[in-house]
């Protein structure tokens, strides 16, 4: 199968191929574990206080492995610059800043006051919030409520007695609702997008010159209408596998690499380029590099088209799925590395196989209006004709789309 070796077409898919291998070698490292550290902030002077930094809180928190890192506000008055800078890195609003503050690794603030018993199961259930912050501020028996925040939702407060439990399972029911809007809103704003860029993705001139030419050639040859559907829809189902399989491999070395808004961003940055590419190789025919299948390769995959039988017309297809995917691929990558951001595996999934479907709906459009001989000659004609306004508007659209992507990314 020499049209593999052909110089263009595979010469770009092993640069991707190459580019891909470097970004998944070179993304894929160790995390060096960090220490879990608890920082307190509080008032030396103050008695209560120092007992409960300097007696209790080191043995409750060695317990469970953390590190206390004791900082005296008053008396250091450098700590109330970093006091105010914990504040505004965890987001903690000023009504709910004690006179002596907590912060426990990355999930949790221990406001004022906290019952013990608190502490410890929210020590031991870290896995139950995402982040949590739990202030009571009295002393001296006027201790009667507490309050607890999750920095999104409402501040709730409980009498001393009422478990933590009861915040965590209303949190859980709020963070479900909330989840649920967000996932509708997500599926709003990435159907048109994806659908608008697989659809931008499949007007593909090459495929297009290719399927004509089969269904012509087809005609030519005496083959029934019912024939010429069933090889144009092998055709395209195997264009559909070629780039659905390609797909995949991209999603694994975005696994791999663990980078997919690196991915996203690197592939709406291909997009930007290959349209620049597509619009200067109109204005000067003679710039080197071609959005296209070479000619060499087109004249073999026309040879495989020409045995038309089921099994040649799959292998066409596939080729053809192949070797555009170096013209147009940027798009590809873009979305593949924005799924990969922003869903689930399955959900990545599923908008890969949608995103595929659109892709080869335009050629599916054009196998049915190739109905007849005559109409297969004028969709030839329109082609060679509008060709170059359609691969300017392409051009355009794939500027506009790496722009878009880039925003949506940030």
């Amino acid at each position: 199968m020499t049209w593999f070796f052909e110089r263009k077409c595979n010469g770009i898919i092993f640069i991707l191929v190459l580019f891909f291998f470097f970004l998944t070698s070179t993304g894929s490292y160790t995390r060096a574990s960090s220490k879990k550290t608890v920082v307190v902030f509080f008032n030396e002077a103050c008695h209560d206080c120092s007992v409960l930094v300097n007696k209790t809180y080191p043995k409750l928190f060695s317990e469970y492995g953390y590190e206390l890192v004791k900082r005296d506000y008053i008396n250091e008055r450098k700590n109330r610059k970093i006091l105010n800078e914990y504040n505004k890195k965890r987001g903690v609003p000023f009504e709910l800043q004690s006179h002596i503050e907590a912060f426990v690794g990355e999930k949790l603030v221990l406001g004022g006051h906290v019952p013990e018993k608190i502490i410890r199961y929210v020590l031991e259930h870290m896995d139950e919030y995402k982040s949590l912050l739990i202030y009571q501020d009295k002393m001296h028996g006027e201790e009667t409520e507490y309050k607890v925040w999750d920095f999104s939702g409402e501040v709730k407060a409980y009498p001393m007695d009422e478990p933590i439990t009861t915040y965590l399972n209303w949190a859980k029911e709020n963070v479900r609702q909330s989840d649920k809007v967000d996932r509708e809103n997500r599926f709003m704003s990435l159907f048109p997008l994806i659908t608008g860029s697989a659809f931008l993705d499949g007007l593909n001139p090459c495929a297009f010159a290719v399927l004509l030419f089969f269904i012509a050639f087809l005609f030519s040859i005496k083959k029934t209408r019912v024939s010429i559907l069933k090889m144009g829809i092998i055709y395209i189902s195997a264009i559909y596998i070629a780039y659905f399989l390609i797909g995949l491999g991209i999603v694994q070395a975005i696994v791999i690499s663990d980078s997919p808004h690196i991915f996203a961003y690197i592939g709406a940055y291909l997009v930007i380029a290959l349209g620049v590419i597509q619009l200067i190789s109109i204005k000067f025919p003679s710039f080197p590099i071609k959005l296209h299948i070479p000619v060499n390769t087109k004249a073999t995959l026309e040879r495989w088209l020409y045995k038309a039988t089921p099994p040649t017309s799959f292998i066409g297809g596939f080729l053809v799925g192949l070797c555009t995917f170096p013209c147009s691929g940027g798009i590809y990558v873009a979305i593949i590395g924005l799924l990969s951001a922003s869903q689930t595996h399955l959900q990545g999934l599923g908008w890969l196989a949608w995103y595929n479907l659109v892709f080869v709906s335009p050629l599916i459009i054009l196998l049915a209006l190739s109905a007849n001989p005559k109409t297969t000659e004028k969709l030839h004609q329109w082609e060679r004709k509008e060709s170059v306004k359609a691969k300017i508007i392409v051009g355009l659209t794939m500027v506009v789309l790496g722009i878009i992507i880039i925003l949506y990314t940030s």
